[in-house]
């Protein structure tokens, strides 16, 4: 099975993919990208959904609602942050960060008050870094082994305990027999007082636990939204989407597992 992950070579993304061992990896350069190939059919993908200091991954979030594809499973990774450079910090004149790794080392960067350039992954940081001498890169430390760099200042993210969820989507739900979990995405049909209360309701009333909802721009104007939400099967659940659907319109993303990662 073809697997496409965020490149280029030494991503978070391609690192999990090596470690879940998935076989055929095919590096893409945007995330975008990703699910174009699989809502076309040519394999699975495995991108970062959300962390948790900087919440979603707005890429990820606008693919699943844009998308013909299915979450398949679920992946909790572990993030560290380093700084690697040819030169002591205070000779940096940059520093080179994708914009979901400055938000999760913000605290550093504001206390060194050194420009941040923003790439498209902690890969393409790296690279920046090499071509430049002078400047800084904030890179796992997969990405420091990838590409040789040397580290001045090690473990620099806000929190110790920095994770990042990954899925795997497909275009073809999982048929687990007993998940554990539940995606979805609500897109209000109307706009009143009490909606959202009343849609939430349904869950509250069938005592299903919401692990995750998080608001995001439809694309359709100022003020309108969706709504992604994430629960746990428990007796009842599709009962409650069931119901849902007569209240609102509602994109069901799959039902899936936890997949544990190797060490």
């Amino acid at each position: 099975m073809t697997t496409f992950v965020l490149g280029p070579e030494g991503t978070f993304s391609h690192e999990l993919a090596l470690r879940l061992n998935v076989g055929d990896i095919r590096l893409s350069p945007t995330i975008h990208r990703i699910f174009e190939a699989v809502g076309r059919g040519e394999g699975d993908g495995i991108v970062p959904s959300d962390n948790s200091e900087a919440g979603g991954i707005g890429a990820t979030l606008d693919g699943l609602l844009q998308h013909p594809v299915f979450i398949t499973a679920e992946m909790y990774m572990p993030i560290h942050h380093h700084l690697a450079a040819y030169v002591p910090l205070e000779q940096l004149t940059k520093i080179y960060a994708h914009p979901q790794t400055h938000e999760q080392c913000s605290e550093h960067l504001e206390q060194w008050e050194i420009p941040v350039i923003h790439t498209s992954s902690n890969a393409a940081s790296a690279l920046e870094v090499q071509k430049d001498k002078t400047s800084g890169a904030i890179v796992s430390s997969f990405a420091v082994s990838v590409y040789r760099l040397p580290v001045i200042i090690d473990h620099i993210e806000n929190n110790s305990e920095n994770i990042t969820r990954f899925v795997r989507i497909s275009c073809t739900p999982d048929r687990e027999e007993k998940p554990e979990k539940c995606s979805i995405i609500i897109d209000p049909s109307a706009d009143r007082a009490g909606l959202l209360h009343d849609l939430l309701a349904v869950f509250a009333v069938k005592k299903i636990n919401l692990t995750r909802i998080e608001s995001r721009p439809s694309k359709r104007g100022m003020g309108n939204y969706v709504f992604f939400i994430d629960y746990s099967t428990s007796p009842g659940y599709r009962d409650a989407i069931i119901y849902l659907k007569t209240m609102t319109i509602v994109k069901e993303l799959g039902c899936y597992k936890k997949t544990g990662i190797p060490q």
